[in-house]
């Protein structure tokens, strides 16, 4: 066994103890944590087997990012974990058995690409080339169709997302554009014409009393 090799081992290793107990956490912030230690070992994995901007894209966006969020979110609101766990043990029967015929269907699908072949020797120009202008052209070229297709329905969930939280607050102040392009300068100012006052003015009466003759 060579360096790579027992390096790949440990680094899954990691990475399955740290999968597991994202499940397991009872607090939510280490659950958190421990997904951000999967995260940075699936990155040591695609190091390993020499794909660099995979693994430098999963540090930056998911634990740069995504997690970072995830820990802000979890740690300013109150999330009860007593309620949230309640009933627990009463539908994990159901739920393991659910997760046993998902991880089975999984295996079925994926074993035949776990049979162990010679690489594909690459070509000079390739080499130089470097391994992230490569999968651009893959991407751009051969899969842009699934690239326009994922990009749509993130941009459906984001809409998604933003209707279902979107809630009208009665005791938020907002302005309509409509009802502010409506308006008309008639509306908005009232010109009123008044005579002027004529006449004088005593100046006896109009002085103020002295100070100790005010009550």
């Amino acid at each position: 066994m060579d360096t790579t090799t027992a390096l790949f081992y440990v680094f899954s290793a990691v990475m399955l103890f740290a999968a597991f107990r994202v499940i397991t956490a009872r607090s939510p912030v280490y659950a958190a944590l421990y997904l951000v230690l999967a995260f940075f070992s699936a990155a040591c994995v695609w190091i390993l087997l020499r794909a660099e901007f995979l693994a430098i894209a999963l540090v930056l966006v998911y634990v740069g990012a995504v997690m970072v969020l995830f820990l802000f979110v979890v740690m300013m609101l109150d999330v009860d974990t007593g309620s949230l766990r309640a009933g627990f043990w009463k539908h994990f029967p159901v739920a393991a058995l659910v997760g046993v015929v998902i991880a089975l269907e999984m295996a079925a699908v994926l074993y035949p690409g776990f049979h162990v072949t010679d690489a594909p020797t690459a070509s000079a120009a390739a080499l130089q080339l470097g391994n992230t202008k490569l999968l651009g052209i893959e991407v751009y070229t051969k899969y842009l169709y699934p690239l326009q297709i994922a990009a749509v329905l993130l941009l459906v969930a984001i809409i998604a997302a933003i209707s279902l939280t979107l809630r009208e607050r009665k005791d938020s102040r907002h302005l309509s554009p409509s009802e502010q392009i409506k308006a008309k300068k008639a509306d908005r100012l009232r010109v009123v014409s008044m005579k002027p006052e004529t006449g004088t003015v005593d100046s006896a009466s109009a002085a103020p009393p002295p100070l100790g003759d005010r009550r």
